[in-house]
């Protein structure tokens, strides 16, 4: 018991080491939120795009608008193949030693690099939402002289949302737990902050497992909201 004690005291109180794990709980908590929001936006405006392609006429495909839609088409789809297709950490490299060499924070590099790749899952996460939606609800909403904007906007985006929940929630979930690269570009994040006390005490065990620990937590915490949130939308659907 004292021994645990003894390295407790070294690793986490003596020096104020806790504030490694303090600290870069909230950088990672503040590298996943903000690139949560960019990449659901990335992803809705690309999973649009492609819905819109997807769902063109014949006729529509001949005329202006349905070659730009093709191009726009085009280049989401290279999008996704190559986000997809490349491992996160080598996208994690190539924006902080190549795009974004002159970024002044690494903060910036990490939300713009998870951003594009979270975009791209969420873009497919989205298609397959909306493409699941009954086409009668886009025919019923163009019959009631809606456009096809204020059709997706008001009418088949709130339900594909329902429908996509789960696949956000995880989505999310590797979201929050992929940040943990972020150390490869020197971002004092959560893991990079035990493995920082590790490195000093050279006590692997604790440092670690309390990194291992609140991943865990944070990763319940947002599993049970989404299961709160989904109890509250199936009750919404009944009434």
């Amino acid at each position: 018991m004292n021994s645990f004690i003894d390295k407790f005291t070294l690793d986490f109180i003596t020096d104020d080491r806790w504030k490694f794990i303090t600290k870069g709980l909230g950088v990672t908590l503040e590298v996943t939120a903000l690139a949560l929001i960019f990449g659901v936006i990335i992803g809705l405006i690309v999973g649009i795009i492609r819905c819109a392609h997807d769902q063109q006429s014949e006729n529509e495909r001949r005329g202006v608008r349905g070659a730009v839609l093709n191009f726009l088409d085009l280049i989401c789809r290279i999008y996704v193949t190559v986000i997809r297709g490349t491992p996160v950490l080598v996208q994690l490299l190539i924006m902080y030693f190549i795009i974004l060499v002159s970024a002044q924070s690494k903060v910036v590099v990490a939300v713009v690099t998870f951003s594009v790749n979270s975009g791209a899952y969420v873009a497919e996460i989205f298609r397959g939402g909306i493409m699941s939606i009954d086409k009668g609800q886009m025919e019923a909403g163009r019959s009631l002289g809606l456009t096809y904007v204020q059709t997706m906007i008001y009418t088949i985006i709130p339900q594909a949302m329902k429908a996509c929940l789960p696949a956000l929630a995880n989505e999310m979930i590797a979201l929050l737990k992929e940040t943990s690269i972020c150390g490869y570009i020197g971002l004092n994040e959560l893991t990079r902050g035990g493995d920082i006390i590790r490195g000093t005490t050279f006590d692997a065990l604790l440092p670690l497992f309390a990194v291992a620990l609140i991943y865990l937590g944070f990763v319940m915490l947002l599993t049970w909201l989404i299961s709160l949130l989904e109890r509250r939308l199936r009750k919404s659907d009944n009434r």
